[in-house]
Formats: C-alpha cells, structure tokens, sequence
C-alpha cells in the first residue's frame, strides 16, 4: 500500500456515487476464473510488484517481487516500492503489453465509463489475460492506493475475484463489483478521476539478472526500515553502496561526507585489497557532535559509547561515528567490515594494523595512502624504551591479548609495519600472499618474513626502529 499524494474526491460526492443504476449492475457478463494463481505476500510498499510476481510465477517464471522492482529504474534510496508509472516501466522491462494504463474519465459520467472499463477487463480475463489496478485500498476517504491482481469474475455474485498482496491469506479474495467500482478511480480531482489498469499480457517474458550480492529492491527495503527508525526528520539518508549513510547534519553535508569520505574510501580499498563486499547491508550514522553522538547512540542502540570518535557494532550492522571529530576513524571502521568479507581468519594485529594505516590518509596517483599520524609518538617513545615487542609476539597475539592485554604499543606498531610495507611497496604483496597462506600461517609471521625476503627479523626490527625513529608527524 502507498499513501495518497493528494485528497481524494469530497465525501458528498464519494456517497452520492456509492450507488450505481440498476442497469450497469445488469449487465451480462459470464462468469470467468483464472485457475490456480500462486499466492505472495507482499514486502513493504512491494503491493505491486508482488501482484506480477504471481503472475508471472503461474507462468512458470521464477521471477519474484524484488525482480521486478530491480526492473522499474527506480532510485532505492526513496525508499518506497513502485508507483504506477514505475511499476508500467518494470512490466515492459520483463515483457508484459500493459496496454493504455491511464484513463481519464469524467465524473459525471462514471457510472457509464467505469462499467465500459470494468466490461474492457472482463474480455481480457476471458482470453486469460488477468490485469493489476490501481485502486483505494478501502472505502474510507483519504485513504491509501493500493494494487492489486485481478484474476476473476463471479457473475452469479456479482463478485470481482482478486490476489490481495497485503495478507498472508489472500489467495482468491472477493468483492462485490459495486465496491470495486467504487475503490477503482482514483479521485485527485472532483470533476476528472483517473482509473489505472496494467494488462498482463505477453510474449516473451525476459528472465532479469541478479549481477549483484545485494540489488536495488535490497536497498529499498532496508531504507524503509531505516526511516521507521530515524529519531527525527533531521536526519537524512544517502545510498552510498554498499553502505547507507544517515547523518543529522543539513543534506548537502551528508551528501558531501558520503561523497568525498565513504565513497572515495571505498573506489580506493576496493581497487587495491577487496573484490567482495560486506555480507550485509551495513549503516553508516554520522551524528554531527559529541552531543548528538552520546545521545542518538544511547537512544538508537541502547549503548553507551566508550570511545568519543567512534565504532564498529557488528550486532546492529553499523558504522556510528561523531563526524565532528574528523573522517579518520570513519575510514578506519570502514574497513573492518571489509576485511571480514574478503579475509575471515584475518587476525587482530593485522585487521587493526591496516585499518589503523588509513585514519590519515590521502590520495596517491588513485590509491589509498596512509600518512604518518598521531599514533607515532607513542611509538617512538616506546622504541627508545625498549618495550616494543618482537614482530613475532605482535603476530601471535590473540583477540583477547591484542585487545585486553595491549602493552600499550600494538595498534601502532601494527600501524607502522603497514605502514614501512606501504611505502617499500610491499603491503599488497604481502595481504594478496597472507591471504592465500593463512590456513598454513594464521599469524601470517612466516609470510612476512618470506615478502620481506629476511630470515632475520631481528636485524628487520633494529633497521626498523631507526626507520620509525626518522618519521615526522
């Protein structure tokens, strides 16, 4: 079902029409039954799609309800299902001969063009051609449009027979003819109504690809649950594939951040370390400020936010960041996701060492490039320490030690190795062969040993202490 984009025709006028002479009620018509039309129940707004889904699954097509928005050229990230025109586009995209969609008829004479509509329909269930119409959803004013699958005529009731989408039992449904005339025209204007009909007639039905993990009526769907979910209208969505973007900054800056953080981010991780994207559709929230942050995160996800800059959650599928604090940690989040798509034993030194690398970051001749950042002091005092581990221990930590038993030094000395491969031209090398080598070394400490062409790492780790010890931030 879909909300009415204007009023429909005054009550006075929805009851003096109520009630049609008794002669368009007399009108012959047989009895006709489209068999055996296989039941689907719709997905939100999908009222449409769903009805030529049945269609064309009695047909024996296997075609479904996201198929056919995937065929309508519609934007996903209006998160809504198909209007007439789209849902026309979909249908001649598949192969259906919708026919004349729009009539107009006036509404002093809708009693006599309704029926001759109702008499056009009929000849077409005869020749077993069933249509989809456009029509109120109930007889309330005002109330939603709604399409649905005509399949049949009970003369001997006088009862339309049709697929409801919006139920799980609406296999078969009925209705009396006068009601279907009346919830048939559209009443945007007292004096012209407008009757919708989609023929299903056909030819050749052309079976659509799926080319893609998620399609646009994935991303349509997830984008309506997402406005059910929004706090309040300031804030604002932007598909930004393969993530959603939902910020309560002004559009035009939402836009923006999509555009020159998420989306630059994404072209250049893709290009150089991941051909598969994330398993799931993943949200990105940027709140404007620490206030809206700790707010929305608490109100959203029920969680209390123990970094200020931001997260991954990995049970709510979302990024959610405080964007005030700079697009590096926004960046750094990004990749995780990422990583376990494309990397699934990928350990904690490495997942972080990468993700740490690019929370200052900038374009090198169309790849990412991590700079030096404000990890490094920390570095370089801990070298001049001493109490920099061995890159054997950093490799051989586990989740719990890399995190819970952090010395104080592995972030950044995961950073700064990837860093030193970075700029020796050696880090992709080294995750394309850490990848392909991690059933037989899971820390990925033999394959770093062998893309550095060194047995040894002690002399690797002196020269690249002094190497650390140069860099500036």
């Amino acid at each position: 079902m879909r909300q009415l984009r204007k009023f429909a025709l005054p009550l006075i006028v929805f009851l003096a029409f109520s009630k049609f002479p008794a002669a368009s009620r007399a009108e012959p018509l047989t009895s006709t039954i489209i068999q055996n039309v296989p039941h689907i129940q719709q997905k939100p707004d999908f009222c449409g799609e769903a009805c030529a889904a049945m269609w064309l699954q009695k047909l024996g097509h296997s075609i479904n309800q996201d198929d056919v928005f995937n065929q309508a050229e519609l934007d996903p990230q209006l998160g809504r299902g198909c209007y007439t025109k789209e849902l026309t586009v979909a249908l001649r995209n598949i192969g259906f001969q919708t026919g004349k969609v729009w009539q107009t008829i006036p509404a002093s004479q809708a009693s006599r063009d309704l029926h001759q509509a109702f008499q056009a329909l009929h000849t077409d269930l005869q020749a077993g051609i069933p249509s989809i119409v456009c029509m109120h959803y109930d007889a309330q004013p005002n109330t939603t449009e709604h399409f649905r699958l005509i399949t049949g005529y009970d003369a001997k009731a006088d009862e339309v027979i049709y697929q409801e989408p919006a139920t799980p039992a609406g296999s078969d449904q009925r209705m009396q003819r006068t009601k279907f005339l009346q919830l048939w025209p559209l009443k945007y204007d007292p004096q012209q109504w407008t009757v919708i009909r989609l023929r299903l007639a056909s030819k050749v039905i052309k079976q659509p690809l799926r080319k893609h993990r998620f399609t646009a009526a994935d991303y349509a769907q997830h984008i309506m649950q997402l406005k059910r979910r929004l706090p309040h209208k300031d804030f604002h969505i932007v598909l930004e594939k393969p993530f959603v973007v939902i910020g309560d900054e002004p559009p035009k800056t939402v836009e923006q951040r999509s555009e020159r953080t998420v989306k630059w981010s994404v072209d250049r991780l893709k290009k150089d370390f991941f051909t598969r994207d994330p398993d799931q559709i993943i949200d990105i929230w940027l709140f404007r400020d620490k206030a809206s942050y700790e707010k929305h995160t608490q109100a959203i996800f029920d969680i209390t936010p123990s970094t200020p800059y931001g997260f991954y959650s990995s049970r709510h599928r979302a990024l959610i960041m405080n964007i005030s604090t700079g697009g590096g940690t926004l960046v750094h989040e990004i990749v995780h996701p990422f990583m376990a798509a494309n990397f699934r034993t990928c350990p904690s030194w490495f997942n972080e060492g990468l993700a740490s690398l690019y929370e200052q970051c900038r374009d090198q001749d169309g790849h990412i490039w991590g700079s030096t950042n404000w990890r490094l002091s920390g570095l370089q005092r801990a070298i001049r320490q001493d109490r920099v581990p061995t890159f054997q221990t950093l490799c051989e930590t586990s989740t719990h030690e890399f995190y819970k038993e952090d010395p104080g030094t592995n972030y950044a000395q995961a950073r700064y190795l990837c860093y030193y491969l970075q700029n020796h031209g050696l880090l992709v090398k080294y995750y394309d062969a850490f990848r392909r080598n991690a059933a037989n070394d899971p820390s990925g400490y033999q394959t770093l040993q062998q893309v550095l062409q060194t047995q040894d790492m002690k002399r690797f780790q002196a020269d690249w202490h002094k190497y650390t010890l140069q860099l500036q931030f």
